[in-house]
C-alpha cells in the first residue's frame, strides 16, 4: 500500500501529468494536490471539478447498465490536453475521486489511463 503523498508524486511522474489533486466528492475539498495549477488553484479546482463529478454520476442516461453499473472515468477533452477524474474505490467515509491535467503535446492517454489505474489500485491495497 502507498500512501496519499508517494501516489500523488507517481501520478505527477505521469508523461505529460501537469497537475493532480485528491478530491472528497461530499464536501468538494481537496484533499492533496501535486504540481502546477495555473488557472485555478487547487481548492478552486476540486470545488468546480466536483460539480462535474456529480452531474455525471446523477445522470441516469450516462449509466452503462446492470445492477452494479458506476462510473469510474471521466474524461474531458480540450486542445491543449486532456482532464482524467477518477473515482477512487475504497472504504472511505465518503467519496474520492482524482482529478489529473495532461498535457497534449506530452502525454498518451492510453498511457495516462493504464498508469493512474496501476497507481490507484496500489493506494487501495490492503485497505480495510
Amino acid at each position: 500500500m502507498i500512501g496519499i503523498d508517494s501516489c500523488l508524486e507517481q501520478i505527477i511522474d505521469i508523461p505529460g501529468a501537469r497537475g493532480v489533486t485528491l478530491v472528497d466528492c461530499v464536501s468538494g475539498l481537496a484533499i492533496a494536490a501535486a504540481g502546477r495549477h495555473e488557472l485555478l488553484d487547487e481548492h478552486e479546482n476540486a470545488a468546480a471539478t466536483t460539480d462535474v463529478v456529480r452531474a455525471v454520476l446523477g445522470c441516469p442516461a450516462l449509466s452503462i447498465g446492470g445492477a452494479n453499473d458506476d462510473i469510474t472515468e471521466i474524461l474531458v477533452c480540450g486542445p491543449g490536453g486532456y482532464h482524467l477524474l477518477n473515482l477512487v474505490d475504497g472504504d472511505f467515509e465518503g467519496r474520492l475521486f482524482v482529478h489529473v491535467l495532461f498535457d497534449d503535446d506530452t502525454g498518451n492517454l492510453a498511457m495516462a489511463r493504464f498508469r493512474l489505474r496501476a497507481i490507484l489500485s496500489g493506494l487501495m491495497e490492503n485497505r480495510p
